[in-house]
């Protein structure tokens, strides 16, 4: 199985003019712990509509999940002038591709969220995204690397512990595609989401950014409750992900209201 070569140029759009309750946000401290597994971990979470997006990797085909952690900061109206919220999140989710449409895209296995407005993705939207408590203690030096990223979340659904460390000689590892750019586009760059919302039925979001600039960091300690339980990823698995990307700060539009899929989701 050889990965198709994947282009920024090719996957890069003007932004789509937000309007209604769509949002912008920065995201902080950006982290994409992805780790690399067998698809078959996945067969009763991926539904049928989708296929995982696989690489070859240690000699095996491997379908790769990321946890991205950040803190929503200055996160507003696109549109109107509205107050600012700041709150810590973490998604968990994995890379597929759309059989309808081709779209290389996530599937959420699930959100935690240090909010109150939390009641309007649960409840409103019926979206899997849950309660949590997070503490980050990071620090970077002169130059904008991590000497120090920790973050704690405490979560009757999702637990979790992290700490990374950054230096200039932390290496790429993109292993599985045809180079640098592939690996990146690949991690970096699905603009739509799906998951199953708490009502058992198929939702979807999209997003825009522009190109993100993470670099690759290092795993010190690791500690995905949600990711043992679901026997995604073991506790002595989570030490050893196939990669590390931190970037201090980037910027996010998204698109609201979620659309479900038996709907006639409108055109943005």
């Amino acid at each position: 199985m050889t990965f198709p070569q994947l282009k920024f140029q090719d996957f890069l759009q003007p932004r789509p003019q937000p309007k209604g309750i769509d949002v912008q946000c920065k995201l902080q401290h950006f982290a994409l712990i992805t780790y690399a597994l067998d698809p078959e971990r996945f067969k009763n979470i991926i539904p049928a509509r989708f296929k995982l997006d696989t690489v070859q990797y240690q000699s095996k085909e491997q379908a790769l999940m990321s946890v991205v952690p950040f803190i929503d900061v200055d996160f507003t109206s696109a549109v109107y002038p509205f107050l600012n919220f700041t709150m810590g999140q973490t998604n968990y989710r994995v890379y597929v591709i759309d059989q309808e449409t081709q779209e290389r895209c996530v599937w959420f296995i699930g959100t935690t969220l240090d909010s109150w407005t939390l009641i309007v993705p649960r409840y409103l939207w019926q979206l899997p995204w849950h309660a949590a408590d997070f503490t980050f203690d990071c620090q970077q030096d002169d130059s904008g690397l991590y000497t120090q990223y920790k973050m704690q979340t405490q979560s009757a659904w999702a637990a979790a512990e992290l700490e990374l460390g950054q230096s200039a000689d932390d290496a790429w590892n993109y292993q599985g595609f045809p180079d640098l750019e592939s690996y990146q586009v690949f991690l970096t760059h699905p603009l739509a989401g799906f998951y199953h919302r708490r009502d058992g039925k198929l939702g979807t979001y999209r997003v825009w950014h522009e190109r993100l600039n993470p670099k690759p960091a290092k795993l010190i300690h690791a500690r995905f409750e949600l990711l043992q339980r679901l026997n995604l990823v073991s506790f002595e698995e989570q030490l050893n992900p196939y990669s590390v990307l931190i970037e201090p700060v980037n910027e996010f539009t998204i698109y609201l209201p979620p659309c479900v899929i038996a709907d006639e989701c409108s055109k943005k």
